[in-house]
């Protein structure tokens, strides 16, 4: 291993998801080779990220103030909220500029194995935004993984006396894709989400 403090670096950028040791390790000595000036600015950066960024109080997305730009939006659509796991995937659902409602992040998907249950996600939070009946349609945008699923049908059974449309993101095969390369499960979701053509 390496001496004192490129290793501390090594070890603690191996602590960050999707970096392996050999990645850490080709970031550390980018950072040692690097201008200065260039590591300052990502010190400050990192520093001024944890100093000024905070989850909204309403749906949970990253914000620097108290409500994220998508809650303080007053064009946004009251009665729609998509339900996601990360912040993150508020990101991905905005770039399509297909929908206009407003959102709430979970926090995470329940995972048994993991240790994650339904008390450790912001569902709370949720039900308390659709007291009001104000919302009328909740759009699950889980993963499609077991744990996503699993969080989907928690959630559609929770508000199921609401009276709301429930409903969740269509998923089957991607465009570009080869029939051959997809999975049964990948497969399975085609045929169910099939659609009419209008010729």
């Amino acid at each position: 291993m390496y001496e004192g403090v490129v290793q501390d670096l090594i070890d603690e950028l191996g602590r960050l998801p999707g970096i392996g040791p050999k990645s850490a390790q080709r970031i550390a000595f980018h950072v040692l080779q690097a201008d200065p000036t260039d590591v300052r600015r990502l010190a400050h950066v990192l520093t001024e990220v944890k100093a000024k960024v905070r989850f909204c109080s309403v749906c949970g997305n990253v914000a620097q103030e108290e409500q994220c730009r998508v809650c303080l939006d007053p064009r946004r659509d009251t009665t729609v909220i998509c339900v996601v796991e990360e912040p993150k995937d508020v990101v991905a659902i905005e770039r399509t500029r297909e929908f206009r409602g407003r959102y709430h992040v979970l926090g995470g998907a329940i995972s048994p194995i993991e240790g994650v249950g339904p008390e450790d996600l912001r569902i709370r939070e949720l039900l308390s935004r659709l007291a009001d009946g104000t919302v009328t349609e909740l759009i699950l945008a889980t993963d499609p993984n077991l744990e996503g699923e699993a969080t989907a049908t928690y959630l559609a059974r929770m508000v199921s006396a609401m009276g709301l449309k429930v409903t969740r993101l269509a998923s089957g095969l991607p465009v570009g894709g080869d029939l051959e390369y997809a999975d049964e499960v990948t497969l399975g979701r085609a045929f169910e989400g099939r659609r009419l053509l209008d010729v």
